[in-house]
C-alpha cells in the first residue's frame, strides 16, 4: 500500500480546471453600443429612435402584420402602458409583502434538550457536528409500543411450545441474536426462554443476561408481543438435555432464513417436543424475506426493550459529561471506533505500512490462525491490493487523522476512542495523536476504582463504549462490524441530527495512492465524497441491513 502522502505542509499540485481556462479566454470588455441596447445615445443619433421602437423585439414577419397607424398609436401609447404596468407591479408588491415576511419568519418545530420548541426560521450554515435541520424532519421513529395496547397472546401453556437460544459472540452480536430470537418466537407463536449469553473463544466472559440488561424492563415492554419466561419450566426435569441432546436441537437453520422456513421446518418439531434449542443462531433470520411487522418488532426490541442496567447507564452518562467538559466549558466531542486490533488486521488479509520484521510476524500469525486461507502466502499480495481498492481494509490511525483534518475538524477536537489494543501500539497511534492530541479512552476519563466494578465482565466495558459513542456529537467508524452498524442505526432511528460518519474507504484508497495529489484537491475529494455519508436515513434495498439502516419499516414519515 502506498504510504500517506498528504499533510498540511505538502504543496498543492499546479492545476487549472477547464472552466477556469475558458473564463480566462473570455474578453473582460464589450462594445457598449453593440451589446447593451438600453444605453443612451446622442439626440441626433438615429439609433435612439430605433431603441425606442416598442416593436423592436418582434420578428419582421409579425411586424408586417401590424398596420402603420396602429403601430404609430402603439408607439405613442408605449410610455403610458409602461407607467400603468409599473403602478400595477408596485401595488402587487405592497400586497404580497406581509405574506412574504410571514413565510420568512414562520416558526418551525425544533428540539432542545428533549423539549419541543417553536424556533424562528434561520438559514443554517454548514456544521461539523450536526446534519442540517431540514434534512432531519422527514422521518420519525415508530417502532415503540403503542399506549393502551391490548395483548392477544395466549397463556404460556397454550403457545406452540418453548424455544431456547445461545446468543454467541461479543456484546453486539449477542444483541442482534436476542432481537432475532424475539422475532422468531413471534413468528411461531412460541414462548421464549430468556436467552443465554454464550462464552466463545474470543470473548472469554461468563456474563449472564441479567448482568448487562434490565430483565424486568425487557419482559414487561414486550408483554403484548411475545411470551418470555426467565428460566426453563420446572416440569422439564433434565435441563442439561436442552444444552447437549441432538434430539432437542434444531441445527439446520440456514443463514438469513425467511419466516416461512421456521413455520415449515421448525414449528412442527417444537409442537412435537414442546421445548427445542436453536443453534447455531448467528444471523439465522433474514430482513426482506420476513413480514414488515416482524422487522418492526426487531426494532422495538433493539431500541426500546433492551436497556442496559442502571449502573451502566449512569457510568456512561458520567463519561459523556466529562468528555463535554474537558476544556472547562461545554464542548462537543467526537467518538471514534478504531478497529485496528491485531486480530482484525490479521483477519482482513490486507497489507499495511510497516517494517519487514512486522510484516514477517503478521505473516506467521496469519499462517497459525488461518492456515487454509493463508496457504503459502503467494496469492495474498494481489488479494490485498484488490481488497484495498474495494474499500474492505480497516483504516489505519494515520489515515483516519488525515481524513478528519481534511473534513475540517481542528486540532483541538475532543475525541473519545473506543478500541481494543491497537496493533503496533503507540508508534501506530502517533500520527493520529499528533494531529489530534485530545484523544482519550474510558480508562483515562475514569479512575480504576470507578471501573473496577465493570471489569468483572468484558461485555460491561463494551457496553460503556457503546453508550458513550451513542451519545457523542459525531460518531466516526473506521471499519465494519456489529458495533459500528448498531451505533449508526440507533442514531438514525433516534433523530439523526448528530452526524455519524462512514468513510468511503474505496475512494479514499485511490486518493491515498495518488502520488501527485496535493492537499487542496485531496480536501475537495474528502468533503465531496462524504457529504451524503453523515448518518441520514437511506432508502432500503434488497438484503439491506436492518441494524444499520432502520428506515423501513421502523421509521415513519413525520
Amino acid at each position: 500500500m502506498a504510504e500517506l502522502r498528504h499533510s498540511a505542509s505538502m504543496g498543492s499540485r499546479a492545476s487549472s480546471s477547464p472552466a477556469k481556462r475558458d473564463a480566462a479566454a473570455i474578453p473582460l470588455t464589450f462594445d457598449r453600443h453593440r451589446d447593451h441596447p438600453s444605453v443612451d445615445y446622442d439626440d441626433d443619433d438615429p439609433r435612439r429612435d430605433r431603441d425606442r421602437d416598442p416593436l423592436r423585439y418582434l420578428p419582421p414577419s409579425l411586424r408586417s402584420l401590424i398596420p402603420l397607424d396602429d403601430a404609430r398609436a402603439l408607439a405613442s401609447s408605449h410610455s403610458r402602458i409602461l407607467a400603468v404596468l409599473g403602478l400595477i407591479l408596485c401595488v402587487a408588491a405592497l400586497v404580497s409583502l406581509p405574506s412574504l415576511w410571514s413565510r420568512l419568519t414562520a416558526p418551525y418545530l425544533c428540539t432542545k434538550d428533549g423539549i419541543v420548541l417553536r424556533c424562528p426560521y434561520v438559514k443554517e450554515p454548514p456544521s461539523l457536528w450536526e446534519n442540517p435541520h431540514s434534512a432531519t424532519t422527514s422521518w420519525k421513529p415508530c417502532a415503540e409500543r403503542q399506549e393502551n395496547e391490548i395483548s392477544d397472546l395466549p397463556p404460556e401453556n397454550e403457545t406452540s411450545g418453548y424455544i431456547f437460544i445461545h446468543a454467541e459472540g461479543g456484546l453486539n452480536q449477542q444483541r442482534i441474536a436476542i432481537c432475532n430470537a424475539v422475532a422468531v418466537a413471534k413468528i411461531m407463536n412460541a414462548t421464549l426462554i430468556l436467552p443465554v449469553l454464550k462464552q466463545d473463544q474470543i470473548w472469554k466472559d461468563q456474563t449472564k443476561f441479567e448482568d448487562i440488561f434490565d430483565v424486568d424492563h425487557f419482559i414487561e415492554y414486550l408483554k403484548y408481543d411475545v411470551r418470555i419466561v426467565r428460566d426453563i419450566p420446572d416440569w422439564f426435569l433434565d435441563k442439561t438435555e436442552l444444552f447437549t441432546s441432538i434430539r432437542r436441537t434444531v441445527k439446520n437453520i440456514p443463514k438469513y432464513a425467511p419466516a416461512q422456513f421456521y413455520i415449515d421446518n421448525v414449528l412442527p418439531r417444537i409442537k412435537e417436543k414442546k421445548i427445542m434449542a436453536l443453534k447455531p443462531f448467528v444471523d439465522r433470520l433474514g430482513y426482506d424475506n420476513v413480514p414488515a411487522e416482524i422487522n418492526r418488532l426487531r426494532c422495538r426490541v433493539n431500541y426500546h426493550a433492551l436497556k442496559f442496567l442502571p449502573e451502566i447507564e449512569e457510568m456512561a452518562n458520567l463519561l459523556a459529561s466529562r468528555m463535554r467538559n474537558r476544556t472547562g466549558t461545554s464542548n462537543p466531542y467526537m467518538a471514534l471506533h478504531l478497529r485496528f486490533e491485531k486480530g482484525m488486521v490479521g483477519l482482513s488479509f490486507c497489507d499495511f505500512v510497516g517494517t519487514r520484521e512486522e510484516k514477517a510476524m503478521m505473516a506467521a500469525y496469519r499462517l497459525k490462525e488461518w492456515p487454509r486461507r493463508y496457504k503459502n502466502g503467494s496469492h495474498l499480495w494481489e488479494l490485498a491490493l484488490q481488497k484495498r481498492k474495494e474499500g474492505r481494509c480497516p483504516l489505519e490511525p494515520g489515515e483516519v487523522a488525515v481524513i478528519l483534518r481534511a473534513m475540517g475538524y481542528p486540532k483541538e477536537t475532543q475525541i473519545y476512542v473506543a478500541s481494543g489494543q491497537v496493533y503496533g501500539g503507540q508508534n501506530r497511534m502517533a500520527p493520529l495523536r499528533n494531529m489530534f492530541p485530545n484523544l482519550v479512552t474510558k480508562e483515562e476519563l475514569a479512575s480504576n476504582k470507578e471501573l473496577d466494578h465493570f471489569r468483572k465482565h468484558v461485555t460491561s466495558l463494551a457496553a460503556l463504549d457503546f453508550l458513550v459513542c451513542l451519545k457523542s456529537d459525531v460518531f466516526v467508524m473506521t471499519h465494519g462490524g456489529n458495533f459500528a452498524k448498531l451505533i449508526i442505526g440507533a442514531r438514525r432511528y433516534m433523530g439523526h441530527r448528530p452526524k455519524s460518519i462512514k468513510p468511503d474507504k474505496g475512494i479514499m484508497s485511490k486518493s491515498f495512492g495518488d502520488p501527485y495529489m496535493g492537499w487542496a484537491p485531496f480536501v475537495d475529494d474528502v468533503v465531496v465524497t462524504h457529504q451524503t455519508r453523515t448518518g441520514l436515513p437511506e432508502e432500503t434495498f434488497p438484503n439491506y441491513d436492518l441494524w444499520e439502516n432502520p428506515l423501513t419499516p421502523c421509521m415513519c414519515r413525520a
